[in-house]
């Protein structure tokens, strides 16, 4: 299973992630955010596609699932009631709703959208100009 890593000593703000997100999905939102930290320091904020996902428990409509193959974390829209349950259960605070259309939940699905088979890495991990994002394999 692959998962997005974050070095942040690398990270410089630039919001380059942010912007990839917003182009690979042809939206006006992102699905990932950078914030700084108390120590005044970039920090990128992605979904951790958890081993044990609080957004899939509290999802009442199954609309929120754990791919088994994968291991990523899916959302989708066609069953989702909009009751924000996932939402409020992330604990990291990185889901939201769609800034335009509040109906529909912004979750990462890794930019699996970019190939068939979805082999391509996630867009922000390419378009990182400092390398502070990567795709790395983990058990």
């Amino acid at each position: 299973m692959k998962r997005i890593k974050i070095d942040r000593d690398k990270c410089i703000g630039c919001l380059g992630c942010v912007t990839a997100c917003v182009v690979s999905h042809e939206s006006h939102d992102a699905r990932n955010r950078v914030v700084i930290d108390s120590g005044n320091k970039a920090s990128p904020i992605f979904c951790s596609q958890c081993d044990l996902p609080e957004c899939v428990y509290t999802c009442m409509t199954g609309a929120m699932t754990k791919n088994p193959d994968t291991g990523y974390v899916e959302y989708d829209e066609e069953k989702c009631v909009s009751c924000y349950m996932c939402i409020m259960a992330c604990p990291y605070g990185i889901l939201k709703s769609d800034r335009i259309n509040h109906e529909l939940i912004m979750k990462c699905n890794m930019c699996v959208h970019r190939t068939e088979d979805g082999s391509a890495d996630p867009m922000c991990v390419e378009k990182c100009p400092m390398g502070a994002i990567t795709l790395e394999e983990v058990e």
